[in-house]
């Protein structure tokens, strides 16, 4: 398999307007130490955003950059324009270190829901029912607005959008994911598959959920993150109704091989349906939580030991 390895910021801490733990350089350094050849851009802001400090950054590690993520309340058809400015605002910071790094990847404009902003999804995450899901009216609302997004950014820059899945926001449940892809243009928008984030969001422990969304999605796929799930974790948060921010202190997304996500197995079905794409691993963490850098060299050394990644 011609697939390469990328970490991102959030398994340093650094998380969605979370806070941040360590600076980029030496977020950077770690990653480079640590085995991996490829990143993503983090919170806006995080990283240089002129663009001639960003591509230094990034020759000089000799790392590809693959995405940046913003999240928008698509619901909120008042919200949309702003979102957008601010996606097409990562859109083309990403244009401008296109070239560095891999000559056959280009990066991709990573779309989401401002997660965690709707209390119900906040508090309910990873138990999304039907009930919790969108109404006909917020659906076409939301659609639009995400095709709106991702159509701009294709003839504005020309680069190329995924719709990131995401635990405490609107389009967490597999039947959310289904939906919207088929209420937005595939010209235009792709998936990221977030291993973890389906695996909670699917409401089980079955790790073989992941293997069957993989076969589903397969045509919409242009984009995977591997992130594990750990089951005891996952059963706890349920139990006791845990937050989003609890779930995730309390260490749901934990190290690869420590879950329920068999990556072996995910990395042979990926290989099947013919993914030749990159592989942005991420262990989604609270600033301060563990130690980033030794997490991240064990994800790596599991990766390479039961997947030869």
């Amino acid at each position: 398999m011609n697939i390469k390895l990328a970490n991102a910021p959030c398994s340093w801490g650094t998380i969605e307007g979370w806070g941040q733990s360590i600076d980029y350089a030496k977020m950077l350094d770690e990653l480079v130490e640590t085995g991996y050849v490829g990143t993503e851009l983090g919170d806006y802001g995080f990283m240089p955003t002129d663009a001639a400090a960003l591509r230094e950054a990034l020759t000089s590690r000799n790392l590809t950059m693959l995405g940046a993520y913003e999240g928008v309340y698509f619901k909120d058809p008042s919200e949309h324009r702003a979102g957008i400015e601010k996606i097409l605002r990562n859109a083309w910071l990403l244009k401008s270190v296109a070239d560095v790094g891999d000559p056959n990847t280009q990066p991709f404009v990573v779309i989401a829901d401002e997660h965690s902003r709707d209390a119900h999804r906040f508090e309910n995450v990873g138990r999304i029912t039907k009930e919790l899901s969108f109404s006909e009216s917020d659906w076409k609302t939301f659609a639009a607005g995400v095709n709106t997004a991702a159509k701009a950014v294709h003839d504005e820059t020309g680069l190329r959008s995924v719709f990131h899945h995401h635990c405490s926001g609107y389009i967490e449940a597999p039947h959310e994911i289904e939906e919207l892809l088929a209420r937005t243009d595939s010209r235009y928008l792709g998936l990221v598959f977030d291993t973890g984030h389906y695996l909670f969001g699917s409401g089980t422990n079955d790790g073989n959920m992941v293997l069957d969304a993989l076969e589903k999605f397969k045509e919409r796929l242009w984009y995977v993150h591997f992130k594990d799930c750990s089951p005891s974790v996952a059963a706890e948060a349920r139990e006791k109704k845990f937050n989003y921010k609890q779930a995730i202190g309390a260490g749901v997304f934990c190290e690869l091989g420590h879950g329920s996500v068999d990556f072996a197995a995910v990395t042979k079905k990926l290989e099947q349906i013919g993914y030749s794409g990159w592989i942005c691993v991420e262990q989604d963490v609270l600033p301060g939580m563990g130690e980033p850098k030794q997490s991240a060299k064990r994800n790596r050394e599991h990766l390479a030991k039961v997947a030869g990644l």
